[in-house]
């Protein structure tokens, strides 16, 4: 029988806790599409390979139970806020698509929307999975893996990681959610004022004519006309911000460090 030291085993401990809860909060890895095995096995995997490159000789281990308690809590906190950080753009873009199916007069059309797990239009379910998919092209799951063993170098194992810089940089991203949304939705905020704006003309000088009946089917052909012309431009604006969100990565894991 293979006798493991108690402070390596800690040490693991610590290390898996960080990382299994960021993979059950980051895109891709939090998917309901992988079971919760996979992630667990690829957790302790790439928890023995960081073990193995870390510098163990800078790291104060106690045996006792509540310091355990203590620094796997604050390992499961800054595992989270690492695995969470990049769900905001995702965020952003799936309340995007709400508001463009919700222009679209497809408000009711609502299906599962399965990287959220809750019931949105069709058209944020649409833009949702292929930001996903976009994602995985750029490589983005292995950005979070090379982002969690950085994480190591920087903020040492039981280190508190909620301060200010890394507060302010959640509402700094959060925020960002809004704004998102809107810069993607513009056009068809746009474009869609212009219709309404038409319709209430209409209705003004021509009380008879059911204009809201009658360019219903406009406003969909539209929207179509709309998502055709943009999903190029649509493509590259997502693959942006999914990069300029791994910066922010990187700009998180230093500011939970200080």
């Amino acid at each position: 029988m293979i006798n493991i030291p108690v402070i390596d085993f800690i040490i693991v401990l610590l290390i898996f806790l960080r990382i299994s809860a960021a993979f059950f909060s980051a895109p891709v890895f939090s998917h309901t599409a992988i079971p919760v095995l996979v992630r667990v096995f690829l957790s302790l995997i790439i928890s023995y390979i960081v073990f193995l490159t870390i510098d163990k000789s800078k790291i104060i281990v106690e045996t006792s139970l509540g310091w355990l308690f203590v620094n796997g809590m604050m390992e499961i906190v800054s595992g989270l806020i690492i695995g969470f950080a990049l769900n905001f753009v995702f965020h952003g873009i799936s309340f995007a698509g709400s508001l463009i199916g919700f222009d679209m007069g497809l408000s009711m059309a609502e299906t599962l929307n399965p990287f959220d797990g809750i019931s949105s239009n069709i058209i944020g379910d649409v833009i949702s999975v292929a930001s996903l998919l976009l994602f995985i092209l750029i490589n983005g799951h292995y950005y979070v893996i090379s982002g969690l063993v950085y994480s190591f170098s920087v903020i040492h194992l039981g280190r508190p990681t909620v301060t200010e810089p890394v507060y302010n940089l959640l509402v700094k991203y959060s925020a960002g959610v809004f704004l998102i949304a809107v810069k993607i939705a513009s056009p068809f905020i746009v474009s869609y004022f212009l219709v309404y704006l038409s319709e209430g003309i209409i209705a003004r000088v021509i009380p008879q004519m059911q204009v809201f009946f009658v360019t219903q089917p406009f406003i969909l052909g539209l929207g179509f006309i709309l998502l055709t012309a943009l999903v190029p431009i649509y493509f590259y604006v997502i693959k942006y911000l999914l990069h300029g969100y791994e910066d922010n990565l990187a700009s998180l894991i230093k500011a939970m460090a200080q």
